[in-house]
């Protein structure tokens, strides 16, 4: 593994199951401690846990949505322990819930200062969206990956879009080697 790939950070993983059942969530609000529920803010119900720490956030339809957590294994402990509690409330719950990872957001170092503008240049405008007076950041869209980066002119960088740890892993070399070849990474 190479000091890139060292540098990756997983920040959230976004991950989804369902209930498999519609809800009553002001019932739900009432008997699960620590929930928070206000419909008028937002449709759903938010269960946090503390370790690991995590936000499901469960709608009517039965769906669920977790967010927050650092780890795919941290994702599936938040949500089977929000299932453990919806049992011991009575509910018919799966047994073993198929999480379906919906995107994961990691951070970075590329280990050196970028020329954010060179880069744009360099990597195209059709690839590219750059405009340091609304954001500092430059936003990469290859072709070739299945997720966005966002590049910083310290060289820190955000891989976002993808739905396997390996992503971020492919998404740094590509883009740190891109750079490499157009003079524009030592």
């Amino acid at each position: 593994m190479s000091s890139l790939t060292d540098s990756l950070s997983t920040e959230n993983v976004v991950a989804s199951t369902s209930i498999e059942q519609e809800l009553d969530l002001n019932a739900l609000a009432r008997d699960l401690d620590g929930v928070r529920f206000d419909p008028d803010q937002f449709p759903g119900l938010v269960y946090r846990t503390q370790e690991p720490k995590a936000a499901s956030l469960l709608f009517r339809s039965g769906k669920l949505v977790c967010t927050g957590a650092s780890s795919i294994s941290a994702a599936t402990d938040a949500v089977n322990q929000l299932f453990e509690e919806l049992r011991g409330l009575g509910l018919a719950v799966p047994s073993d819930p198929t999480l379906t990872v919906q995107n994961i957001v990691t951070s970075g170092d590329l280990g050196a200062s970028l020329n954010l503008n060179a880069i744009a240049i360099g990597l195209g405008l059709e690839q590219v969206e750059y405009e340091p007076e609304q954001f500092p950041g430059l936003v990469y869209r290859a072709d070739d990956l299945d997720v966005v980066i966002l590049l910083f002119g310290s060289g820190k960088l955000v891989i976002t879009g993808g739905t396997e740890p390996d992503d971020a892993e492919h998404a740094i070399e590509s883009v740190a080697g891109t750079l490499r070849d157009l003079g524009l990474l030592e």
